[in-house]
Formats: C-alpha cells, structure tokens, sequence
C-alpha cells in the first residue's frame, strides 16, 4: 500500500472511531462532526478511484449520511 492509501485508511478508521465514541457518549454535535469527515474523506478516495467499501461497513456510511442531513 501507498503512503497516500496509508494515510487515508488511517484517517478513515479514526473518522470511524471517533464516530463510534460520539454515538456512545451520546455527542450529537460530534457525531456530525465524525460523520461529514468521514463522509469527506470516502469522498477523497472515491476521487481517486479507491474502493473503501472493506473499510467502511455500510452500516457505519448509513450512520454518517444520515447524521449530515
């Protein structure tokens, strides 16, 4: 893996984990928070043609849609 694939994967899991503990904590702000930069950065990868689909269970992007809107 690339060090760019490196770097996104790492920022994605942490998106993740901070999502993770907002919702437990019961943050909304920062469930909105984890959310739009996870959203953003499934984004980035998209744009550079990586599948994030391994990375990302679709459980979780369904969370983080509906937590921007």
């Amino acid at each position: 893996m690339n060090e760019f694939l490196t770097v996104l994967r790492d920022r994605i899991d942490a998106a993740q984990h901070g999502l993770e503990q907002a919702e437990k904590a019961g943050h909304e702000h920062e469930v909105h928070l984890h959310s739009a930069r996870l959203l953003d950065l499934v984004d980035c990868a998209t744009s550079h043609g990586v599948d994030t689909t391994e990375w990302v269970p679709s459980v979780v992007l369904a969370t983080a849609t509906r937590s921007v809107r």
